[in-house]
């Protein structure tokens, strides 16, 4: 199997694992199945959606239904599987740090084929990975992830500077790849792991 075919499973199972995050936040808000479907596709597709637009692509879940029927395949197991067990939610976490590192680098990769700037790269592959969830969020009237000390955003901004120092430095573009999505996942997960986060804005008190 080539890299384009394990990156395409590894994006329908990081689709998968965003439709299970929207899932768990809808369940903790207590909304009914259609608002469940709602959260999950959002969380799932958003950020490539966003991203489509923004580069002026075709929205890849439009060519690509299988996208829309995994996420709803996926919320309707759930949905009524958490009836009867609990979910894995320590699981989860991991699996979605993996889920962090595919979309952030197919995202990036997308930008680098358009021809687009480093920084424009490094954007577009974070926006892929990090907007579901932002809108997820938003929409539950929470405090986004990325802006909380969570490292997530920050992992998947490493890891794609590191595809583009490695491109630039002549390694080939599969081992690229993969030694970016190794970078994210281990940076999201070793925060998980240790409850590691970044330090939070804390001014000191000023008197007048």
């Amino acid at each position: 199997m080539n890299l384009a075919a394990t990156l395409h499973y590894l994006d329908l199972l990081g689709t998968v694992v965003f439709a299970m995050t929207g899932l768990l936040a809808a369940s903790r808000k207590q909304l009914d199945l259609f608002g469940a479907i709602v959260i999950a596709m959002v969380t799932a597709v958003g950020g490539g959606t966003l991203r489509d637009l923004i580069l002026d692509q075709p929205v890849f879940w439009l060519s690509e239904n299988i996208y829309i029927y995994v996420v709803v395949i996926s919320t309707l197991f759930l949905f009524f599987y958490a009836r009867f067990r609990s979910l894995p939610t320590r699981l989860l976490l991991f699996l979605d740090a993996l889920g962090l590192a595919v979309f952030s680098v197919i995202g990036a990769q997308k930008a680098m084929a358009l021809g687009l700037s480093d920084p424009i790269v490094i954007m577009t592959g974070v926006m892929t990975g990090v907007v579901g969830g932002v809108i997820r969020d938003v929409l539950m009237g929470e405090v986004p992830l990325i802006f909380r000390k969570e490292i997530y955003a920050t992992a998947s901004f490493v890891g794609i500077s590191l595809l583009l120092l490695m491109v630039g430095w002549g390694v080939s573009v599969d081992v690229s790849v993969i030694v970016s999505i190794l970078v994210i996942f281990i940076l999201r997960a070793w925060a998980v792991q240790f409850n590691i986060g970044l330090p939070v804005f804390q001014p000191v008190n000023t008197q007048d």
